[in-house]
């Protein structure tokens, strides 16, 4: 392979690799609902982890209740890179979501839903 196409190929490896930092969102890479219980009428704390920076100010988490009924959660930055932590109020028991519209520290919106159950 000659300097010219090692250099051109080198470019686009770069260029690819750029572009794709530059359309990074906010994903869930794993959340402590995945393995933990939340037993009903006791308060909790969900941990998201997210595989970027997270802009606590202006992201969003709703607790979805039967009948589709949201109610916005507080939410803080946890101790290390991508943690958000989500105080949770004493539930019954029964089928509830987590509704997050998070902002990746480079702009973009991440907007999806967790589903978990409560425990008697």
């Amino acid at each position: 392979m000659n300097s010219c196409n090692r250099f051109l190929c080198s470019l686009l490896f770069l260029l690819s690799f750029h572009s794709t930092q530059l359309n990074a969102h906010a994903v869930v890479t794993e959340h402590s609902l995945s393995v933990g219980v939340i037993n009903a009428h006791q308060t909790s704390q969900v941990k998201l982890n997210f595989n970027s920076s997270v802009e606590v100010g202006l992201s969003q988490i709703f607790l979805v209740r039967t009948g589709d009924i949201e109610e916005a959660l507080p939410l803080k930055v946890g101790n290390t890179h991508g943690v958000v932590l989500v105080d949770m109020p004493a539930l019954d028991a029964g089928k509830y979501a987590l509704h997050y519209r998070i902002f990746a520290a480079d702009g973009h919106l991440t907007d999806d839903i967790i589903h978990f159950t409560v425990q008697p």
